[in-house]
Parts: structure tokens; C-alpha cells; sequence
């Protein structure tokens, strides 16, 4: 996952409004929001001009995590976990002859993977900016660090020994020195003790998918090019993907996301997201029809797609859900936290999901996907073990703890 939106752009667009039980509205294209369950989340925040949305989701997931755990917000290191990430696929891109994806994307199971390994450090101890910008940008970080492994890649026989010190140095420079240890709160930790002070296990996250062209209730690793640690997935029918999700919803627990937002539908802008029925001809009389017939293919496409109001939707099977992701008309393309349900003024559902795109726009950084638009355009999801129905966690093997 790795879209981006910059933080220009979205600075000319409406500021939102977001508190608990607040009545969202959209008079502008005509969607009324009313939140029927929020669920405590940490503030939202701004990757910018990176492709690590991955890092915010996983990162921003597991903030909201120790809120419904602790009661306290904590604000953790996204490019802690970056930083890492970048190394180690570095190592896997050469062992690989870089046949396998090295770019600024990447999966929410990054996440966890770094924790375990390395520990988590909190934002002020590792910013990621050192290279003369106020917020994040790996426009120039990623050609930098890819030019090297391009030139160790080509390489013929062996390879150096230097290559692995003078990418570690690029990352010092641009991202900064990895610390041994910080203060926090007046006591100093390492990346790993301070891990453990937050008391997260990390194998209590389960991760999960629902696609036919492997067995339910088995696991295996999503075939998407940012996956790059080959991570699996539980894999179960799709109303029981949307159950977990309730499920977790009603019980205070935020879910990471995984999506494609290249939809016509995927509003943003407005604060919303949908996947209507296209408009046809049948659809259409008189004046209207004498009209569409004299557009042009592409302005008919626009007009086909154009959402102003709430509209009937797509209905949603597993068939095709998974013909859009054969086709890749379902891509992987961005990572956020679902945290809450709504409903419009008609009364259809909605899931309210937080962002990393900034606060400076329609609902201050959050915005409202219709049901219909999750079944369809659902990668993957991140959820605590305890949030899912005892039924499906049955047929999903997970142990009790």
C-alpha cells in the first residue's frame, strides 16, 4: 500500500468536525452522516508525501489498542517502524536478485513484525526527518536507497561487504541514527524495554482475508507486491470477514484496513466512499436519455459514476469480489483504521474509518465507507483475537488463550 495525497492539495479543502456522537453532515453532496458507534481512537495524523500508510494504519491501530487497554493515548513512531522495513527488505530484495518488490509500500503485518524484533520507540524519539523537511517526504529517500541495491544487484559473482554499511548510512541521514535508548516520562528505555512496558502481544493480532482461489479457514500469504515478508492470512467467507468486523465494532475494538481507494466512488474529498450501480440507458427517459446519448464515451463514464446523494449500490457477492481482485480491478493500494459505524439519512450503514491524510479537510482527517464498498474492496484486515465470534475463531483454529 502506498497512496499519498499532499498535504497542499488537502489544505484548500473544508475543515471537518469530528467529536464523539457527533451528527456528521454533508449538505454539499447531499449525504447526512449520524456516528451510531465511535470507538476511542488516537488522533489522526499525516503521512504526506510518503508511500508508509501501512506504517500509520498498523501504527495507528496499535495506538487505539493501548487506549482500550490502558486508558492512555500514547503517540508511537511510524518511521521507527520505516526505517526498519527498508533494511530488511533490502536484504530480502538481494537475496532475491530483486525479483521481489522494494518501494515505500508495504503490509499492516509490517508492524508487529518490527515490534517483535526491534521494539517501538514513541514519535519525539524518532522522528524520521532529518532531511530539512517539517513533514515526510521519500520523493528522493527511495530512488536514493534503491540506486544503491540497483548497483549491488548488478554485481556480478560477490557481492561487497560495504553495501549493507552504505545503505544503513543512507538511512542514518535521511531518517536518523537509530537510538539505543530514550527517556520516556523520566525513565529510560531501549526500543525493546519499552515494548514490553506497553504490554502488547503481538500473537494476539490475527490477521485476516476472504478469497476463493485458496481453501477457507487455511492460511496463506496474499498475493500483492507489498507483501513483501510473504505474511499469511486466515482466510474465511466473506460474511464472516464482515462479522469479525461487527463483531469487533460492538465491542470497543478498532480494526486495521487494508483497501483499494482508485474506485470512481471512493470520495474522499466529500468524506465518502461507495460503489453504486452505474447509470444506464434503461435507467433513463425523455430528455435525459436524448441527452446520454449525445456524450461522449468518456464524459458517459464520468456521469455513469458521479455520486451527489445516496444511491442503490452494487450488490456484493464472493464470485465477485473475487473477479475484481483477478482482474486487478481491485488493487492494493492503502491502509487505515476502521473505528466506528454510522448510518446516512436513509438509514443505510456505513463504517466510519480514520486516515493518515491530515486533519484539513471534510471530517478532520476521517471519512464514511458503505458496506457494499468494504465486500467489494477489502484486502486484508488486523484484529485482536478476542474480537472475533467464537464460532468463526473455531473454525479458524485459533487457539484459546
Amino acid at each position: 500500500m502506498k497512496k499519498y495525497i499532499s498535504a497542499a492539495i488537502m489544505a484548500t479543502l473544508a475543515l471537518g468536525a469530528y467529536a464523539d456522537g457527533n451528527v456528521e453532515k454533508n449538505d454539499t453532496t447531499g449525504f447526512k452522516f449520524t456516528d451510531v458507534k465511535l470507538n476511542k481512537t488516537t488522533p489522526v495524523k499525516d503521512q504526506n508525501k510518503s508511500g508508509t500508510c501501512w506504517s500509520f494504519s498498523g501504527i495507528g491501530f496499535f495506538e487505539d489498542e493501548l487506549l482500550r487497554v490502558t486508558g492512555k493515548e500514547y503517540d508511537l513512531s511510524e518511521m521507527w517502524i520505516v526505517r526498519h522495513c527498508y533494511a530488511d527488505k533490502a536484504d530480502k530484495y538481494i537475496r532475491m536478485d530483486g525479483t521481489i518488490n522494494f518501494a515505500q509500500g508495504g503490509s499492516v503485518l509490517d508492524v508487529p513484525y518490527v515490534i517483535e524484533r526491534y521494539g517501538i520507540v514513541p514519535e519525539d524519539a524518532y522522528k524520521g526527518l532529518e532531511y530539512g523537511e517539517a513533514k515526510h517526504d521519500h520523493g528522493e529517500i527511495e530512488p536514493a536507497l534503491k540506486g544503491l541495491l540497483s548497483a549491488v544487484k548488478e554485481r556480478k559473482g560477490k557481492k561487497s561487504t560495504a553495501w549493507r554499511k552504505g545503505f544503513n548510512g543512507l538511512l542514518d541521514a535521511y531518517l536518523g541514527e537509530v537510538p539505543e535508548s530514550f527517556q520516556y516520562e523520566g525513565k529510560t528505555y531501549t526500543p525493546q524495554s519499552f515494548a514490553k512496558m506497553l504490554g502488547l502481544n503481538m500473537s494476539d493480532y490475527v490477521p485476516v482475508t476472504s478469497f476463493t482461489h485458496h481453501p477457507f479457514y487455511t492460511q496463506f500469504p496474499v498475493e500483492v507486491a507489498d507483501n513483501w515478508l510473504w505474511a499469511t492470512y486466515h482466510n474465511v467467507p466473506l460474511d464472516e470477514m464482515k462479522a469479525i468486523v461487527d463483531n469487533a465494532l460492538d465491542k470497543g475494538y478498532s480494526i486495521a484496513w487494508a483497501a483499494d481507494v482508485s474506485e470512481p466512488g471512493f470520495k474522499w474529498i466529500d468524506g465518502f466512499a461507495v460503489i453504486p450501480k452505474k447509470k444506464t440507458e434503461a435507467d433513463l427517459s425523455g430528455t435525459e436519455l436524448s441527452r446520454w446519448v449525445k456524450l461522449s464515451d468518456k464524459d458517459r463514464e464520468k456521469e455513469a459514476n458521479e455520486v451527489k446523494s445516496p444511491r442503490e449500490e452494487i450488490t456484493v457477492t464472493q464470485e465477485l469480489r473475487q473477479e475484481m481482485f483477478d482482474t486487478q480491478e481491485t488493487t492494493d493500494d492503502h491502509g487505515m483504521v476502521i473505528m466506528g459505524k454510522a448510518v446516512d439519512q436513509n438509514g443505510t450503514r456505513y463504517y466510519k474509518v480514520k486516515n493518515s491524510w491530515d486533519t484539513n479537510h471534510k471530517y478532520g482527517g476521517f471519512f464514511y465507507v458503505s458496506e457494499p464498498y468494504f465486500l467489494a474492496k477489502t484486502i486484508d484486515i488486523l484484529v485482536h483475537r478476542d474480537a472475533i465470534p467464537a464460532d468463526i475463531a473455531k473454525k479458524m483454529n485459533l487457539s484459546k488463550k
